[in-house]
């Protein structure tokens, strides 16, 4: 935090309480413990007098040190670090104690401090404010982000209570357990669904939601009913945001549901005299309910996170829902990896459900796998953005020297993998956050100059000249990277039960270390080092090589699995540089699925199952509903009181 620096055009001097402030450090040098009370809660920027801001310094490092707070060690601290005239020498901190009784209630002059604090940085901010206005090198959304992120700051600098006793802790939460058990509520929001509400107990607060599904599974309107639902049986603000489709499509679709007439009849104009009366009504209970709709098509999280921090603030904090229609066509930062761009756009709609408190549903589209499949039901791998590779592919497994079956992986996490830096291009060790199948799937056999084969899905994405390519876009005689050597012991390996325990006991301090090869002179007889004889020069100061793709052949279908590396997105399989997942930061997926679609036959005519793929807070499971497509309505299978 900079010093305040006065404006000699204002008349007024800053906001401050210098005698609030030498209450307080007369406090601390006339006893040892008052320290302890303030300094969480006080920092050193809010001393408007510089001297002061020194003694406080003082005061703090000799806290954090252990050492005795008296006026002999103060100021010794401060002579020591030549500060000691700098602040009137001795007199000065001899006045302060001489003006102290007590300090038994130091801490209750720190809000007054602490509100003086605020107004001069808000005065500050006002400051910046006006400059950012001024800066035409900066893009205009750009700028009201930044004003609006300053703004948000100021509240966050606010005094924020530090350890809070259980006893007072278990009080407030038995008081509202009672609240619950009286009035019979769910702790988070409701959706309106029984049987999902059951599963999930509400949308929580701060909660990222997504509702995935394939097309003409019902995604929006199943939104628009959840919308629907929190506005008018929770009266909560909900803000909708609609990438494809217009404000009038979305009012024709919540018109259909709200007066059950048909959607097609009301697109056509062909309503009868006697549907014209709950129509009418329609309107208006549609009218009054607190539902604001963005049809931008293409928005970005910045301009969104402005809109909603706009409307919570106008809406006094009763902001209930956001919902983004739908994921994949919002903007992002770059023209670059899509799949990462995705990925960031997910973690700055997460960190944006934190910062307002309030859920947010994106919908999202799945992946053409699921038409594949003989079974259509969707499952969570369906949701990210990368192919899969077979249960036979090997693994380099860093600090055990080993490589390890994919399919011998699944359910591990926080172990170590190889990876390649894209900014260094140095391999590098990469912990691995999960491992998992993703069902059976069409592979193909891709084999390199050098002989290294992979068995991969067709839109797993490998490294090329080019870019990250999916398989089926890669041609022959096109160039992977490779790594230039992983070396494994394959006599100790195979002294090694495979029962994966050994993953338990890496050093999770250790894995981001730089991993570094040997001379091949060095090397044992018995190891295998893995090195391509490649057609093409080697990148400068790199880690990696390019090989020749020779021939990619359909090889049945088979389990296929994948792993997910946070940090790099890659890792190394059979000797290639391959995409990993990209792991999903929702809270809460849903998947919906309606088997009449593929099976006209069915059992479940009108029936949609809402699929709880990924829960952070609960279990998984489904829950069943009566959808209405002539009127986009999904609607309870049957009335249940909690």
């Amino acid at each position: 935090m900079t010093d305040f620096t006065p404006d000699p055009s204002l008349n007024a001097l800053p906001p401050q309480n210098i005698e609030a402030e030498e209450i307080i450090l007369g406090g601390i040098l006339f006893d040892p413990n008052a320290m302890g009370k303030i300094i969480d809660i006080l920092p050193t920027e809010a001393f408007y007098v510089q001297a002061h801001r020194h003694i406080y310094e003082a005061a703090k490092h000799l806290y954090f040190q252990n050492s005795p707070i008296d006026l002999m060690t103060v100021a010794t601290w401060l002579n020591d670090n030549k500060l000691l005239d700098q602040i009137g020498s001795t007199a000065k901190l001899a006045n302060l104690v001489d003006r102290t009784v007590t300090a038994v209630n130091v801490e209750r002059y720190v809000p007054l401090v602490m509100e003086k604090y605020l107004r001069r940085l808000l005065i500050s901010a006002g400051r910046d404010i006006i400059d950012l206005a001024f800066d035409s090198t900066k893009q205009l959304d750009t700028i009201i982000d930044e004003v609006e992120q300053k703004i948000f700051n100021l509240t966050q600098s606010r005094i924020q209570q530090g350890l809070i006793a259980i006893s007072d802790t278990l009080t407030n939460t038995f008081t509202e357990i009672e609240k619950l058990h009286q009035k019979l509520v769910l702790p988070g929001i409701s959706c309106g669904f029984y049987d999902l509400d059951g599963l999930t107990s509400g949308f929580q607060r701060s909660d990222l939601i997504i509702i995935a599904g394939r097309p003409a599974m019902g995604k929006t309107s199943f939104a628009l009913n959840i919308a629907v639902n929190i506005a008018k049986k929770e009266d909560l603000t909900v803000a909708i945001f609609s990438l494809e489709m217009s404000r009038e499509q979305l009012a024709m679709r919540l018109l259909s549901g709200e007066s059950k007439i048909e959607s097609n009849k009301l697109r056509s104009g062909r309503i009868t005299e006697n549907e014209m009366e709950p129509l009418a009504k329609a309107v208006g209970n549609l009218s009054s309910l607190p539902i604001y709709i963005d049809d931008t098509g293409n928005l970005s999280v910045m301009q969104m996170r402005s809109e909603v921090r706009r409307l919570q603030a106008e809406k006094k904090g009763n902001l209930g829902l956001v919902l983004l229609d739908y994921l994949q066509l919002m903007e992002g930062s770059s023209q670059n990896n899509r799949v990462q761009e995705l990925s960031k756009i997910t973690r700055s709609l997460k960190s944006l459900a934190r910062e307002i408190n309030v859920p947010i549903i994106a919908l999202s589209q799945l992946s053409r796998g699921v038409e594949q499949r003989t079974s259509k039901r969707p499952m969570l791998s369906d949701l990210r953005e990368s192919g899969c590779l077979t249960g036979d592919t090997l693994i380099p497994i860093a600090n055990l020297n080993e490589e390890i079956p994919l399919k011998n992986l699944i359910n591990c996490t926080n172990f170590a993998i190889f990876a390649l830096n894209l900014n260094t291009g140095k391999l590098e060790k990469g912990m691995v956050s999960n491992v998992f199948s993703t069902g059976r799937k069409p592979v193909f056999c891709l084999t390199t100059r050098s002989g290294f084969k992979i068995r991969a899905t067709k839109n797993h994405k490998f490294l090329t000249l080019k870019g990250w390519k999916k398989l089926e876009q890669i041609l022959i005689k096109e160039k992977l990277a490779v790594p230039k050597k992983i070396k494994i012991d394959h006599q100790q390996q195979s002294q090694k039960s495979n029962n994966l325990s050994s993953l338990s006991s890496f050093p999770k301090n250790s894995w981001n270390s730089q991993f570094t090869t040997m001379p091949d002179s060095n090397l044992n007889p018995q190891k295998r080092c893995y090195q391509s004889q490649l057609t093409t020069k080697p990148i400068s100061q790199s880690d990696i090589y390019w090989d020749e793709v020779t021939s990619i052949d359909f090889d049945g279908i088979e389990e296929v699995f994948d792993l997910t590396v946070p940090y790099f997105h890659n890792f190394v399989a059979n000797n290639i540089i391959v995409h990993n997942s990209i792991e999903q930061d929702a809270d809460l997926v849903l998947m919906l699925y309606r088997d009449e679609y593929y099976n006209p036959e069915s059992i479940d005519q009108g029936v949609a199952e809402v699929i709880i793929a990924k829960h952070r807070n609960g279990p998984t499971g489904q829950a069943k509903l009566i959808f209405k497509p002539e009127l986009t309505q999904f609607l309870n299978m049957q009335k249940r009181d909690y």
